[in-house]
């Protein structure tokens, strides 16, 4: 299969929301589409952009994603490269396409003098878990926990 691995373009917006919608149905997770091109536009388009995005295409189309953004270590006193999202549409997988991926954040994280690049996947996805691990990831065993909308205005109160 041949592919580009580059970064996202403005072009891309409504695409990359498309992959993030079967991005998390293939996770069971809910999404919704609503206002994401326009909050996505911002975060990774902006003078300063928080979010960087790198999409795979192939023939024309996009056949992937991954978005990473620095963050802090506090026990380190670093940074860490976080990659929030790696998804590639079935016909893109089994290409080692998932892997150039990773080494190109590998170099953004270099790039940007991180220590670690972190991220987390679903306990059930054994393809990916092999995946990671093949590629020298260890993992942590921690419970991610989150507080909705909802809760923060009620806390917050």
């Amino acid at each position: 299969m041949d592919y580009l691995i580059r970064a996202a373009e403005l072009r891309d917006l409504d695409e990359i929301v498309r992959l993030c919608s079967e991005h998390a149905e293939f996770e069971k997770a809910e999404f919704s589409p609503e206002g994401k091109a326009e909050k996505l536009k911002s975060l990774l388009f902006s003078e300063s952009p928080r979010l960087f995005c790198l999409v795979v295409e192939s023939d024309g189309a996009l056949a992937g994603y991954a978005t990473f953004m620095k963050e802090l270590l506090t026990w380190e006193a670093d940074y860490y490269l976080h990659m929030d999202c790696l998804f590639l549409r079935p016909q893109a997988r089994n290409h080692r396409i998932g892997e150039e991926l990773i080494k190109e954040i590998a170099r953004r994280a270099e790039m940007m003098n991180c220590t670690e690049i972190q991220w987390q996947t679903p306990a059930w996805n054994e393809r990916a878990l092999v995946f990671y691990r093949r590629l020298g990831a260890n993992s942590r065993v921690k419970v991610r926990m989150y507080l909705d909308k909802t809760t923060i205005a009620k806390l917050a109160e």
